[in-house]
């Protein structure tokens, strides 16, 4: 633990989805002064995304969701195309990503190679979402994806080029889809003989 911090009283504003806490608690800056600081935390638990690439085809898996907190900040459809991505829900990061990637987009994967973890939103979310990529090919594919129970999930394959522009023109706006596909494209991975 840290010991510059001091945690003195915490409160659940709301339980309802996941957990919103607002925390009161002393500080000890780096000049040695005890401050007392309050925050707002969200904890929704900690996620995995994983970006699917086939080097033979030229083409990465993306899906495409409805995301309402995009639609309630100017994203007039609020349908977001992204990596597949969920909860850990108490299994480890590559149990659940391994899940997460069957269930929305019907590809069971024969192995994922972990690239990062990432504090998403530091400054108010306390999810730390780890990050995965996988070779994919057709024969992987079990059933249509789509999601479970009230996922409404498009799958979409799309050469990897295309994806990297719809980065610049704004049709891919999320920042783990982001991230991953800059990590493929730096990596030189799609350049390699499959």
């Amino acid at each position: 633990m840290n010991n510059t911090v001091n945690i003195i009283k915490e409160e659940i504003l709301s339980d309802d989805w996941y957990v919103l806490k607002k925390t009161t608690f002393n500080f000890l800056t780096k000049k040695g002064i005890q401050e007392t600081l309050s925050r707002e935390t969200y904890d929704r638990g900690n996620g995995a995304t994983i970006l699917l690439y086939n080097r033979l085809l030229q083409t990465v898996i993306l899906i495409k969701q409805f995301r309402f907190p995009t639609y309630v900040n100017g994203n007039v459809t609020g349908m977001l195309i992204e990596t597949c991505a969920g909860l850990l829900d108490e299994n480890s990061p590559e149990e659940a990503i391994r899940r997460e990637t069957e269930e929305e987009t019907g590809y069971v994967l024969s192995s994922v190679q972990k690239v990062f973890e990432v504090y998403m939103s530091p400054g108010s979310v306390t999810e730390k979402l780890y990050f995965f990529i996988a070779e994919y090919t057709t024969d992987m594919k079990t059933n249509v994806g789509g999601g479970v129970e009230d996922e409404d999930i498009e799958v979409l394959e799309i050469p990897f080029n295309t994806a990297m522009q719809m980065i610049t023109t704004g049709e891919i706006k999320d920042g783990k889809t982001i991230m991953l596909l800059q990590h493929l494209a730096l990596s030189k991975i799609m350049e390699q003989a499959p």
